[in-house]
């Protein structure tokens, strides 16, 4: 068995001496692993890095089996965004969160897409915050845990949503929320698509909201913790902010 597809590169570890065990989040079969010849070299360790997008080729005698990958640059991710600290935070958390999220050998294509606008749009601080939190949205949905978001949980209602329930996964109006607003968490305009724009400061609670749910309602059933990689990034930009 044998396919080429584009991929994500999410996690490179070594294997023997010389090899590699690569994870990548492939557009048309979903997270992926492989061993790579050689990618503990000098000249694949550069290719090797998170977030950098390829086009590969598996190949293997089954799909039970690890199986091999042969891989050409598309794109370098992880070099573009070396040099800006929360660039690298960011591209960093996307792939932990994609890593620890997705299951293996399972397509979702519109979250491979959606996490490929990400990375394109890392160089642009004003941008890309809430673009993580949309994907993280759209991870969910993908992954059966999606957020009911167009009405409030307790009343029904459509308008002024501003909190969502931890526990319902359900949008709660402001005069609903009163009485248990420490209890919920924020629900942004632009997260439920009343606001095409978002501040810092709106994307910041969303990224809380969504890391809430990716951790209790997909994280926990394997007894993992959001990684560190995407609580980092969260502080950073507070600090920024």
């Amino acid at each position: 068995m044998n396919f080429t597809d584009a991929g994500i590169v999410l996690d490179a570890r070594a294997h023997g001496e010389t090899h590699a065990v690569v994870d990548v989040f492939t557009e048309h079969h979903g997270r992926w692993a492989g061993l790579v010849y050689g990618g503990q070299g000098r000249k694949m360790r550069p290719l090797l890095q998170p977030g950098n997008e390829v086009a590969l080729e598996w190949k293997g005698r089954g799909e039970d089996t690890l199986g091999h990958f042969t891989l050409e640059m598309a794109h370098a991710r992880a070099g573009e965004a070396m040099g800006e600290r929360l660039s690298l935070a960011a591209l960093s958390a996307a792939c932990a969160v994609a890593r620890e999220t997705l299951p293996e050998r399972e397509a979702h294509k519109r979250a491979y897409t959606a996490m490929a606008v990400l990375l394109a749009n890392l160089d642009d601080v004003d941008v890309w915050p809430a673009l993580m939190a949309r994907w993280e949205l759209g991870l969910l949905a993908e992954l059966g845990f999606g957020l009911t978001l167009d009405r409030c949980a307790a009343t029904g209602e459509r308008d002024n949503l501003i909190y969502v329930s931890p526990r319902s996964a359900c949008a709660v109006s402001a005069e609903a929320g009163e009485p248990y607003k420490d209890k919920l968490l924020p629900l942004p305009a632009f997260l439920r698509g009343a606001s095409v724009e978002a501040s810092l400061s709106e994307a910041i609670e969303a990224l809380t909201t969504t890391g809430h749910f990716i951790e209790t309602r997909i994280l926990h059933l394997a007894n993992k913790q959001l990684p560190e990689a995407r609580l980092r990034v969260v502080e950073l930009l507070s600090a920024a902010g």
